[in-house]
């Protein structure tokens, strides 16, 4: 065959005339264009941010009460209004997202843990450990979780730490189904069994080329767990089984606000606007992220 070089002209039309993007910077690019998806963002952004400063910056405690300011409505004093206690509402909404979030973030993680090694482990064996594993499964998950939430609360004290426990030992069922179901199907690709030909271990081939590979799904999943995590929270401690008082967790501050919702109705306004705000943003941001970790959807 005659090869011959290229002319100035063709080796400039032959270079790239994109540069590579990867599939992390993608996904950023195409969740930037999701326009719900930073609305969402920017609004668990700015929950964060006044979760963290807003109780340092305020001039009031949490707990602080004065009776002679019990139940204003809001003013240029308190942005929110006080509650039947005087306590400044605006600062126990800060407070409140301080323990909201980080149940939201506990609970999470304690799934995250939980669901993605027991799903792993029954995804990569198969067989009879994956027909045990997953009819422990389909037993818990065939009752309301809500149900199992309400009976370990009973039986264990009201209190932060036990919803830190009950909501870790119960939402990880999910994420162990999905985590299984994207095993099943990696597990026999060509690199995988390329992996154990060379001899790679099972704890290798689970947590180095699996696992990793199922990212997409699994941080998704963690996001769309956390506002459930603080939903079931607010509920909680709606009904006096979550977080006691004082402590002002927006379930709390929602259980307070009902008692004078005729008479003071923006009291529960707050809290109530707090929690469907905090939801949206969470589910806004997973939707985005579903649409962006999709690899089909990759241009």
């Amino acid at each position: 065959m005659d090869f011959s070089p290229l002319k100035a002209r063709d080796a400039v039309a032959a270079k790239a005339v994109r540069p590579h993007i990867g599939f992390r910077q993608d996904a950023w690019l195409r969740l930037q264009k999701n326009r719900a998806a930073m609305v969402g963002l920017a609004i668990i952004v700015l929950i964060s941010l006044l979760a963290v400063f807003g109780p340092l910056l305020s001039p009031y405690s949490y707990s602080d009460q004065s009776l002679a300011s019990a139940n204003q409505p809001p003013s240029a004093a308190h942005w929110l209004g006080t509650d039947n206690l005087g306590r400044d509402l605006a600062t126990r909404i800060c407070y409140g997202a301080r323990i909201s979030l980080s149940i939201g973030i506990v609970a999470s993680l304690i799934n995250l843990g939980i669901g993605v090694l027991y799903g792993g482990i029954s995804g990569y064996f198969g067989g009879r450990i994956d027909s045990v594993m997953m009819r422990i499964v389909d037993i818990l998950y065939g009752i309301p979780l809500l149900l199992y939430v309400i009976l370990l609360m009973v039986v264990l004290k009201p209190g932060l730490t036990n919803v830190f426990l009950v909501l870790g030992l119960v939402y990880w069922l999910r994420m162990a189904r999905i985590v299984r179901a994207q095993v099943l199907g990696l597990k026999e690709l060509e690199y995988v069994l390329a992996a154990r030909v060379l001899g790679a271990s099972h704890r290798r081939l689970i947590f180095g080329h699996l696992l990793p590979n199922s990212l997409g799904p699994i941080i998704i999943t963690l996001t769309l767990s956390i506002p459930e995590a603080i939903f079931t929270e607010a509920f909680l401690s709606f009904i006096g089984l979550g977080v006691s008082a004082p402590m002002a967790s927006w379930g709390v501050l929602a259980s307070e606000g009902v008692v004078t919702l005729r008479s003071y109705p923006f009291q529960l306004l707050s809290p109530a606007v707090a929690i469907s705000l905090t939801m949206l943003g969470f589910n806004f941001l997973g939707d985005g992220l579903r649409d962006a970790l999709d690899p089909r959807m990759r241009r």
